[in-house]
């Protein structure tokens, strides 16, 4: 069964989705939400039909589901219409900018039944669901730390006056960009964080929002993390654990974005050779956005859980307000974090 859906924004990220599933045998794109006419010639020789706005594309009875690839303020809006029109949503990340905004993205679809998808693909990476085992399977003793980046330059072009310079819809520099992604897989590991400290810098790009950030975070659980995104530098994604039984690190050649390169883990024992293992590259894109189409059908759980949506933002949140007053932000369990002066 052909899994429908249309897809809202044609930007870079709308348009990388519209081409990576033009002729998928899993799911079809029926259309393409693109109210800017400039952008309509491209769609059209993607062989795509557009609509112009969100309301045409959940009237449509051939769509199944929506995918949203649309700035980040409009997430809570676009995710709780689709909901009511009792569509699928598949959402780019950020779910919300706030803890309460994502609860009520995630309450809707709870009402309505649907299923509510996250751009989270990085949890579909080959040499980090591997990872991801090992710590489910207790293969790291007591987990004692984790170190990870996510670092481009693949923005530094953004014009004056876009959504993703501005620090109220963009907060904390490279946080909605490319930290998230950090956040999620670290969430999906360790559970829940209690406190965050996060620092922002303006290096070069003069954005609003910054283009370094910085953060340490504890969790519930006891272990401790880091993480930085760097918005003007090459290429760099590495994910490192530190368990009391072994350490493991991964190092990515390329984007999700990017077909090609490897990404290589290396696990280290103590008075052990280290063991190095090398994974192709894989489109986790799809693979992220054909979970979220068996998980619609019934066929499957998806993977993110909504508690860990909520609280991934919930982190980004506190994240944000760490970074403001250069302040620890504790987080109360379930409550949206508070300040601690």
């Amino acid at each position: 069964m052909t899994f429908t859906v249309a897809i809202a924004g044609f930007g870079w990220w709308g348009k990388h989705i519209a081409t990576r599933l033009s002729g998928n045998e899993r799911i079809r794109v029926v259309s393409i939400v693109e109210p800017a006419r400039q952008r309509h010639p491209e769609i059209q020789a993607l062989g795509y039909q557009i609509d112009l706005d969100l309301a045409e594309a959940l009237a449509r009875d051939d769509v199944q589901a929506v995918i949203l690839t649309t700035p980040n303020p409009l997430h809570e809006e676009q995710v709780i219409a689709c909901a009511a029109a009792r569509k699928h949503v598949f959402c780019e990340k950020p779910l919300g900018l706030t803890g309460e905004s994502a609860r009520r993205s995630v309450a809707a679809c709870k009402r309505a039944g649907v299923t509510l998808g996250i751009g989270h693909e990085r949890r579909f990476e080959p040499a980090m669901q591997a990872l991801m085992a090992m710590v489910a399977q207790g293969d790291f003793g007591t987990v004692m730390h984790a170190e990870a980046a996510f670092s481009h330059d693949k923005l530094i072009g953004v014009p004056p006056g876009d959504w993703r310079r501005s620090k109220a819809v963009s907060p904390a520099a490279g946080m909605t960009a490319m930290g998230i992604h950090l956040t999620d897989l670290y969430i999906a590991m360790f559970g829940r964080v209690s406190t965050v400290q996060a620092m922002t810098a303006d290096r070069i790009l003069g954005w609003e929002t910054g283009d370094v950030v910085t953060v340490q975070l504890g969790f519930e659980a006891g272990m401790t993390a880091s993480l930085s995104a760097v918005l003007y530098t090459p290429h760099f994604m590495r994910m490192h654990v530190f368990g009391s039984a072994q350490w493991v690190e991964i190092r990515n050649d390329t984007h999700p974005d990017t077909p090609g390169g490897f990404a290589e883990l290396v696990l280290a024992r103590t008075g052990e050779p280290h063991v190095t293992r090398r994974f192709g590259w894989t489109d986790s894109v799809v693979a992220n956005l054909e979970a979220f189409a068996e998980a619609a059908l019934g066929r499957a759980d998806y993977p993110n859980t909504h508690e860990e949506m909520i609280h991934n933002i919930e982190v980004l949140e506190a994240i944000a307000l760490s970074a403001a007053h250069r302040e620890t932000v504790h987080l109360a369990a379930p409550a949206a974090a508070r300040m601690v002066s």
